[in-house]
C-alpha cells in the first residue's frame, strides 16, 4: 500500500510541475501555486506512509541533536576564521610557486628562456 501512496505523491509531485508549463500564459503567482500546491499535497500523502514517519522520526531527532551540540562563541570563531584566511593565503602562495617554477622550467626545457 506504501508503494501506491509513494506512487501517487510522485504523480501529484509530477502535477505540480506540469501544471506550472501548463499555465504559462496565466499569472506566475498562479503558476507557483500550482507547484506549491502539488509539493503540500505529495508530503501530505508521503505523510501517512511508513518511510514518511520514518522520516519525520529522523528529522525530529535530528534537530534534538542539533540542540545539543557546543557552539562556538564569537571569539573562537574569530580565531578559527584568522587561521583558515592564513592558511589559504600561504597555500595560495605555495601554489603560485610551484606553478611559476614548473613555468620556467618547462620554458628551459623547450629553449624559450626568456
Amino acid at each position: 500500500m506504501d508503494k501506491i501512496k509513494l506512487g501517487f505523491a510522485l504523480l501529484l509531485l509530477t502535477a505540480g510541475i506540469a501544471g506550472f508549463y501548463y499555465l504559462r500564459d496565466s499569472a506566475m503567482v498562479i503558476r507557483v501555486i500550482s507547484v506549491l500546491g502539488g509539493f503540500v499535497l505529495a508530503g501530505v500523502v508521503v505523510w501517512f506512509t511508513t518511510q514518511g514517519k520514518q522520516f519525520y522520526a529522523f528529522s525530529k531527532e535530528a534537530s534534538e541533536e542539533t540542540r545539543k551540540v557546543v557552539w562556538p562563541n564569537r571569539k573562537e570563531t574569530m580565531q578559527t576564521t584568522g587561521i583558515v584566511f592564513a592558511f589559504v593565503l600561504v597555500m595560495a602562495l605555495f601554489l603560485w610557486m610551484v606553478d611559476a617554477g614548473l613555468l620556467m622550467a618547462v620554458k628551459y626545457l623547450m629553449g624559450q628562456e626568456g
